[in-house]
């Protein structure tokens, strides 16, 4: 009888791996549309104030919410680990406790956000216009910031319980609820940034809730939730091997928010609403490397665990080729579609669309690299060196492009803004590469 179900112990051809990380990447494709859909909702029926104050409290958001993507993405490649040796009853208990520390950690981190969106929202600048917008829209969503975190841990676990389309199914419904709801509460009840805010919840709490159910009850899956006592070690090590994914959705939130400092500056609140657009479109291209980053890393995880350098060789091999090929097509696709993407946003205004056009055009030069380099972080990461993963992504994320962001406007203007992530791109890509090299003999991955 041929065998369909993709096992982590397959000899992965370029097909198979294809069909394999293919529901991961449209899992995170999904994801970012909730921002996406909120920001068109928000941008066409509440107008581009509204769109402001939504851009400028959600790094904030993201910065807490990221918590959920160091503790996926460190314990699934711990638990994948285990796997690989062949102890199903550690991994169960390793992944048990992951999802009881995200229930207990998504609680405490509600209460901060709620309590401090209004401080937080002043500090980065808000005008007494937008002051409003941004706490209601930032204390509506952290009241669902438990069941968005267990979405984002969700999405690793289900790859590695070699359950990828159960993940994909979820994210599509939640996908679906959001675009429905902010439909619905925005365009036709105009809530305005409270509308957005309850769909965005609505659609995370099936995205969160669902795979919950299905670990709790009995599954033929390789993962299922047990009783267990919470071990501080293990704990600690996801945590540690995560950190790169937490520290790279940290620095990216940081990063937003000095670029707002700098466009209110440069520009004033059209540069906010014009880095929106370019942040919703980048959530959309970044969410295929990312997809599948998170799709391959159990793969690789498991094989290190085995001792199967053969297929660690492939899976870099492959994955580099496919990253290099992705890059150039998403490049090439940003830069033709800078105006109708750009029109989609902020078409009724003829300043702000020609600003986010010529931004566009710009920015899409990132998207040659980007994808190599949330690869090779994503690719320590799997091999449980979060050491290596957090400095590429810390380097990426916060260093060079809080250089660059500071730097390049001062000898090109505002245009030098629209520059610096590719310029921190460029040089997170030497690091990578210089990485890669070194670490060669210890993983044998080359």
């Amino acid at each position: 009888m041929k065998k369909t179900t993709i096992q982590l112990s397959d000899h992965f051809t370029y097909s198979k791996l294809l069909r394999f990380t293919l529901p991961s990447i449209v899992m995170m494709v999904f994801t970012s549309i909730y921002g996406v859909v909120d920001g068109f909702f928000v941008s066409n029926f509440a107008g581009k104030t509204a769109f402001a104050s939504v851009n400028l409290i959600f790094p904030f958001i993201m910065i807490l919410g990221g918590m959920g993507f160091m503790i996926g993405t460190g314990g699934t490649a711990l638990v994948s680990l285990v796997l690989g040796t062949g102890d199903r009853e550690k991994a169960n208990r390793y992944f048990s406790m992951m999802i009881y520390v995200t229930l207990l950690l998504g609680i405490v981190l509600s209460a901060i956000g709620f309590v401090f969106t209004r401080p937080m929202a002043s500090f980065l600048g808000a005008t007494p216009e937008m002051l409003e917008d941004c706490v209601l829209y930032g204390r509506i969503v952290f009241c669902f910031i438990t069941t968005f975190m267990l979405q984002n841990v969700f999405q690793s676990f289900l790859i590695a319980a070699e359950r990828p389309k159960l993940g994909l199914m979820a994210t599509i419904g939640a996908g679906v609820t959001n675009m429905f709801l902010d439909a619905l509460f925005v365009g036709v009840f105009r809530w305005g940034v409270a509308g957005a805010a309850l769909a965005t919840g609505v659609s995370q709490c099936v995205g969160g809730l669902l795979p919950l159910l299905y670990f709790i009850r009995p599954n033929t899956s390789l993962l299922r939730l047990t009783r267990t006592k919470l071990e501080i070690k293990p704990i600690l090590q996801a945590c540690a091997n995560g950190s790169s994914e937490l520290m790279s959705n940290i620095s990216a939130s940081v990063v937003s928010m000095i670029y707002n400092f700098q466009l209110l500056k440069y520009v004033g609140e059209n540069g906010v609403s014009a880095y929106g657009v370019l942040m919703y479109v980048q959530f959309i291209f970044i969410a295929i490397y990312i997809g599948y980053s998170i799709g391959a890393a159990p793969i690789v995880s498991y094989h290190y665990g085995a001792g199967n350098d053969a297929e660690l060789k492939n899976m870099f091999k492959k994955s580099v080729l496919l990253m290099t090929g992705t890059s150039i097509v998403l490049t090439a696709t940003a830069f033709l579609l800078a105006a109708p993407l750009s029109g989609i946003f902020v078409g009724y205004d003829a300043e702000l669309f020609a600003l986010t056009c010529h931004a566009f055009r710009l920015f899409a030069f990132s998207f040659l690299l980007a994808g190599f380099n949330i690869f090779a972080s994503s690719f320590f990461t799997a091999l449980n060196n979060g050491a290596v993963s957090a400095a590429i992504s810390f380097m990426r994320t916060l260093i060079f492009q809080t250089a660059s962001v500071l730097i390049l406007p001062l000898f090109f203007g505002v245009d030098g803004i629209w520059w610096a992530i590719t310029a921190a791109e460029v040089f997170a890509c030497a690091l990578s590469a210089a990485f890669l090299f070194a670490k060669r003999g210890k993983y044998h991955y080359i």
